[in-house]
């Protein structure tokens, strides 16, 4: 079987396991208050250029979110996201369950537009009804997006523009970010840091067995370590992110091994071409969404495993077909024959 249903199929890169391994029997401190949680927080701070931020170790992308989200807002507040934003599409209701609503604006290539967002404030600030409204707290992006696609410096600038006028923070889902910042984009970690309140760097689908790096650039919020236990996302023994992220963060790592993904996609990009298969859109990054025949789906069943997008028409579906920081490019060109 080829497997190229997700990003997050294998285990850890072998540099983490060996760290664990090497520190396995030593006594360290817990919650995050150990040697090597401080080592990791100290080397992403100097890599995203903002020595006086905060950073928080957590154990998920989805209790990251939902976390971050119910620690901004009041109750009476909601999150503004795109239409396919993973909060409204694939985290099973996780925002509403902490009270706030996701309040959906229309995606374009999976990302939002600056001007609708703001056109989306002008007009609930316009209506004399607003007070009995859900009111806009904050603004998630994504990048990469669901759609593996990416917001470009200007882009992120204007939405951070549009933010910083209505004092909304903008919050910025990082989960397959070492892949997003490993594309051809103009778009690099600083930027990230300058340009939001608050972002993620994702280590569960580039490289670690689990867990995410909180970074608020400009400090947390009050509390805010109280939020994370609340919602289950705190490890008692914080070593185990820690060390993974001190590892990722040495040498470069994090962005060695994302590069993996991003060669072994335009390999299969290229390959699928070739040979003729109908692109659904153009992603720069790990994710290939491609429009297959109902009855190519069958042919490869047992042989390849993708994943599941969405129905295209009654005939064809839209599958992801998923790379990652341990692709090797033997399983490309496999694939590619394959297919």
């Amino acid at each position: 079987m080829l497997y190229f249903e997700n990003d997050y199929c294998e285990g850890a890169h072998p540099a983490i396991l060996r760290r664990l391994m090497e520190t396995n029997l030593e006594k360290q401190p817990g919650y995050g208050h150990d040697a090597y949680c401080d080592s990791a927080k100290e080397k992403i701070l100097s890599a995203c250029g903002c020595p006086e931020g905060d950073v928080y170790f957590l154990v998920g992308g989805t209790q990251t979110n939902a976390t971050v989200i119910a620690s901004l807002l009041h109750r009476y507040e909601g999150v503004i996201a795109a239409a396919t934003g993973h909060i409204a599409a694939h985290e099973a209701g996780a925002i509403e369950f902490t009270g706030h609503k996701v309040l959906t604006l229309p995606q374009h290539d999976g990302k939002l537009d600056a001007g609708e967002v703001e056109q989306y404030l002008v007009d609930y600030y316009h209506d004399g009804s607003y007070d009995h409204m859900v009111f806009p707290g904050m603004v998630y992006i994504s990048h990469p997006t669901e759609y593996g696609t990416l917001y470009s410096l200007r882009e992120l600038e204007a939405l951070s523009d549009v933010c910083a006028r209505y004092h909304l923070p903008l919050f910025l889902d990082g989960a397959r970010l070492g892949y997003g910042l490993t594309a051809d984009t103009d778009v690099t970690l600083a930027d990230i840091a300058r340009l939001t309140d608050v972002f993620y760097i994702g280590g569960t689908k580039v490289g670690a067995l689990c867990g995410e790096a909180v970074v608020f650039p400009h400090g947390a919020p009050a509390h805010f370590m109280t939020m994370v236990k609340q919602q289950g996302a705190l490890l008692a023994k914080g070593r185990l992110l820690g060390i993974q992220f001190d590892v990722l963060f040495t040498d470069g790592l994090y962005f060695s091994i994302s590069k993996n993904a991003i060669a072994t996609a335009n390999r299969l990009k290229k390959g699928f071409a070739e040979k003729g298969y109908r692109f659904f859109m153009d992603s720069p990054t790990n994710q290939i969404f491609l429009v297959l025949e109902n009855t190519q789906l069958a042919a490869l069943e047992g042989k390849a495993k993708f994943g599941f997008w969405e129905k295209f028409d009654d005939t064809h579906t839209v599958v992801r077909i998923a790379t990652s920081w341990a692709t090797r490019m033997d399983e490309v060109e496999a694939l590619i024959d394959l297919m």
